[in-house]
């Protein structure tokens, strides 16, 4: 049986690996001229790495990470509000990996065989039966996988009436920093911004920061570390290491829910089906955990046990209310760190005052599936 992919990041390879070690024939068409990455650093959580050692890549990406748990957050005077339980988070949900965003992509590709993968190919219509309409021609595979992202072209095509992405009210910056020594993966809470680092095998520092803005705002790094400056050490000495052509900037946008991310043939998958903010840090990782499960439940439609709807109607039953629960905490961690919905005494307190015990158990409906 054949599979039809559309989209070739981290959702779509992984979705191409899951069936075609289950036995299906598949195809990856991606639009871009090249399967590549410009991101920069990414933190794959401990659910995330499940998903990836059920692709037989866990370990691959363990050797080339660094595999701490987050230290905690700080106040922007450096006085930490939530230092965790390191010891106590690793032995509870596994171990965390912190990489580049293009090592994990390099992964992917070299766990496909060369011919799955069609770059270039732009999609113009994906239609209930599986047909699917694009620059090369029209392909009739036996399944659809829309892993197109946030402006996804398969969601347009078939789900014509759904909300359209809503900007999060902030913008992201990302960046890799030289080398420098940090205490681990840190994150700091200001006055209408954040701040991340984490380190990479390498020695590099992996560095974002998020910043309330109004959408289609311009900013760079000599804005970065002008708001910075009077921020704790090591922050303002990262963003003097920052090369300026280094600095991404996205505008924050997420997917208002989807009733279904299933018709006919056709399945969404990853951001196109339910982009969320990145302030759980679980884009990426509950794209994996969709591969993995969609591959499971199209193995009952490839072996004749059931047909390919109803194999994607269990897909959709079984990530859409996980998704959508982990998309909304993530909307309300954001909210908790907007000092315009929630004063910053009233915050600073109230993390300061919770048992590191209180926030470890607070993580098990994310970093607790098993698959």
């Amino acid at each position: 049986m054949q599979a039809l992919i559309i989209g070739g990041g981290i959702g779509g390879l992984a979705a191409a690996i899951a069936l075609h070690r289950s036995g299906w024939r598949v195809q990856v068409l991606e639009q871009a001229a090249e399967f590549t990455e410009i991101g920069a650093g990414l933190s794959i959580q401990p659910n995330a790495l499940r998903a990836l050692d059920a692709l037989e890549l866990g370990d691959q990406v363990r050797a080339q990470a660094v595999t701490d748990a987050p230290v905690g957050t700080r106040r922007a005077d450096g006085t930490w509000l939530i230092r965790n339980d390191v010891a106590r988070l690793t032995r509870r949900y596994g171990t965390w990996a912190t990489l580049h965003r293009a090592d994990l992509l390099a992964l992917l590709h070299r766990a496909l065989p060369p011919q799955t993968l069609r770059p270039g190919v732009q999609v113009r219509q994906v239609r209930p039966d599986g047909t699917v309409v694009h620059s090369g021609g029209t392909s009739t595979p036996d399944v659809v996988v829309g892993a197109d992202g946030l402006h996804s072209i398969t969601r347009r095509s078939l789900w014509p009436d759904a909300p359209a992405p809503r900007y999060a009210g902030y913008t992201t910056f990302r960046m890799i920093t030289a080398a420098y020594p940090v205490e681990g993966s840190v994150e700091s809470w200001g006055q209408g911004d954040r701040f991340g680092y984490a380190p990479l095998a390498d020695g590099r520092i992996y560095c974002y920061a998020m910043v309330t803005a109004p959408p289609n705002s311009t900013g760079g790094l000599a804005d970065l570390r002008r708001r910075f400056a009077g921020r704790h050490n090591p922050i303002p000495a990262l963003l003097e290491s920052v090369e300026p052509d280094a600095v991404l900037q996205h505008d924050t946008y997420e997917l208002p829910d989807l009733s279904t991310y299933a018709t006919g043939r056709v399945a969404l998958l990853g951001d196109a089906a339910h982009a969320m903010t990145p302030n759980l840090g679980q884009g990426a990782g509950q794209a994996l955990e969709d591969a993995v499960v969609l591959a499971r439940s199209l193995e009952a439609a490839r072996t004749g046990d059931t047909t390919v709807v109803q194999a994607l109607r269990a897909y959709d039953r079984a990530r859409r209310p996980r998704t959508q629960m982990i998309a909304r905490r993530s909307r309300q961690l954001g909210a908790m760190a907007d000092p315009a919905r929630l004063p910053l005494a009233a915050r600073d307190a109230a993390l300061r005052m919770a048992p590191a015990s209180v926030f470890v158990r607070s993580m098990h409906p994310v970093l607790g599936w098993t698959g």
